[in-house]
């Protein structure tokens, strides 16, 4: 989620052999268990947004957290105008109470938040950033797409070209003091895989691994004959090996996993503007949103109707 406007930029091709494994649950948070397993982070935001992120009394007060026997929804405020002076738009930022090392987490999402301005992500992160590493898994702005996966980690991590990916590598120095902290990326070639089409096919299913030895992301539209039967319907375990080529990998060739990548927190938030969202660049050219960034978050509530994650399950396996 310290993601800034160098992340889409280069190109590069796809071999590595990471083996998976079977992995037996852990935690698995669906409805009601998102207020008891995840805390809502009333900070300032990191990325510098217009945003204001409630506690949980207030997301529950307001509407903007609920949940029901299967779902839980988080949105964005979509009635107020907002003082340019005054505080950002109240949206909502949780983070998992528990942490995870070597790990399977799976995101069954049904609709992610869509809009101009909004900037949206499902990601695991240490303490200490950046010298517990990064791990974004879908992340992006404006309704721009495809998704992106990105590390972000302390000096001395890069990743080689020639992994065997689906995706696309966009940049390979994942050292957050390089390159305006892009990261090392790999953008999706799958379709559906964020914002409007991810949401008009009803969502779909992310995963992540991670081991000592790699990193691997995985992306599943909501009806992908291939999704596999355990990421579909939670279980007891799942077998990564069945799994198929990842979306995205990252190997510790050149860069030290167990090194570099501590206990992490799960963390889902929107955001607007800010270090990303709110460059000209990405709001206005490729994003095709008018004016400035701010003054259409501060004068457009009906806009943020949409922005909201509606969040089936989030299963962790170990």
């Amino acid at each position: 989620m310290r993601s800034t406007a160098a992340l889409f930029l280069t190109s590069a091709a796809l071999v590595s052999s990471a083996l998976g494994a079977t992995y037996k649950m852990k935690d698995s948070f669906v409805g009601q268990g998102f207020l008891s397993g995840f805390s809502h982070q009333a900070i300032p935001d990191p990325t510098h947004g217009r945003v204001n992120y409630v506690d949980q009394q207030t997301a529950l007060s307001k509407n903007l957290t609920f949940a029901t026997d299967n779902s839980f929804i988080m949105r964005a405020d979509s009635f107020s105008k907002l003082d340019p002076a005054g505080p950002g738009r109240d949206s909502v930022r949780i983070q998992s109470n528990a942490q995870y090392t070597t790990h399977v987490s799976v995101y069954d999402i049904r609709h992610m938040p869509q809009g101009c301005g909004t900037w949206p992500a499902a990601w695991e992160v240490g303490d200490n950033w950046p010298n517990n590493g990064e791990v974004d898994i879908l992340e992006g702005t404006n309704d721009i797409e495809p998704n992106q996966s990105t590390l972000h980690t302390s000096a001395n991590c890069a990743q080689p070209a020639g992994l065997q990916m689906n995706g696309k590598q966009v940049s390979n120095n994942c050292d957050v003091a390089a390159n305006g902290n892009a990261g090392c990326g790999v953008q999706s070639t799958l379709p559906k895989s964020y914002g409007k089409s991810f949401n008009g096919a009803g969502g779909g299913f992310y995963a992540m691994e991670r081991t000592p030895s790699f990193i691997k992301v995985w992306f599943w539209s909501r009806n992908d004959p291939n999704v596999p039967a355990d990421v579909k319907t939670a279980g007891a375990s799942v077998n990564t090996d069945a799994w198929g080529t990842p979306s995205a990998l990252f190997v510790s060739d050149q860069c030290d996993i167990g090194k570099h990548f501590g206990p992490h927190n799960i963390v889902i938030n929107l955001t607007f503007c800010g270090d990303w969202a709110g460059i000209p660049q990405f709001f206005n050219t490729l994003g095709g949103c008018p004016g400035n960034c701010n003054d259409f978050v501060n004068n457009n509530p009906e806009a943020f109707n949409d922005a909201f994650w509606d969040i089936a399950g989030v299963h962790v396996y170990e």
